[in-house]
């Protein structure tokens, strides 16, 4: 099976890039010339989806004018926040809450994708559709992190996640999941995390690790060095 729509999340302040999200929003920030969100939305193109959601907030207008720009042939929908921000959980939920499909892939544009995501990709839809599981994370251990200073999340084993006092794996911004995890949700703010921790404390909660490196725009001093 494959997975039809991705979303790509880009409501968020940006805070630790600041000045440069003061009038720029960190989507729209450039790595060796190339926007994040430009690079986001190719990569979903090379896996194959063609349909994209993405939700906006702050500085929303210039991700929609960047949008009309590039012109681009799939099919974009921008969905803004509206007048409170909708943290990640609520941001999600907002973009799928009147869709007919179940299962979507979800990324985080400041995590630099490449190709090489493209073969763990295709491996984690082939393992969620498989084992007909609601939600996977793609993690990877720390020793493969660009950044050196991120702690872990999570604790990998047998594609199982948990948390232990000590954590080595770190979640990349890439997820599949199914819809239905929203189910018990009541709330239009609230953080990814909750629904996390709710399925982690089910023993619910999946990984798949890649074993690529992980590029992530942390903040100025990651931006400075990736540009370098």
């Amino acid at each position: 099976m494959q997975i039809k729509t991705a979303l790509i999340l880009c409501a968020g302040f940006g805070k630790r890039l600041l000045p440069l999200t003061n009038s720029t929003p960190k989507p729209l920030l450039e790595i060796n010339k190339k926007k994040l969100l430009d690079n986001a939305i190719n990569f979903v193109f090379q896996i194959g989806i063609k349909k994209i959601k993405i939700n906006t907030f702050h500085l929303g207008g210039q991700i929609e004018d960047f949008i009309k720009t590039i012109n681009y042939s799939a099919n974009i929908e921008i969905i803004n926040d509206g007048k409170d921000i909708l943290d990640t959980g609520g941001g999600i939920l907002n973009l799928i809450k009147n869709t007919n499909e179940d299962d979507f892939l979800c990324l985080n544009p400041d995590t630099i994708w490449s190709t090489k995501d493209k073969n763990t990709i295709d491996k984690m839809q082939n393992f969620y559709f498989h084992n007909k599981i609601t939600n996977l994370l793609m993690v990877v251990n720390r020793d493969k992190s660009f950044d050196a200073r991120f702690k872990g999340d999570f604790t990998f084993e047998k594609n199982q996640l948990s948390k232990l006092i000590k954590n080595d794996y770190i979640y990349t911004g890439c997820q599949i999941f199914n819809k239905k995890i929203f189910n018990n949700i009541n709330k239009k703010i609230f953080s990814i995390s909750e629904i996390w921790n709710d399925l982690l404390d089910k023993n619910e909660l999946y990984g798949y690790e890649s074993l690529n490196e992980f590029v992530h725009l942390t903040d100025i001093e990651i931006y400075n060095k990736l540009n370098n």
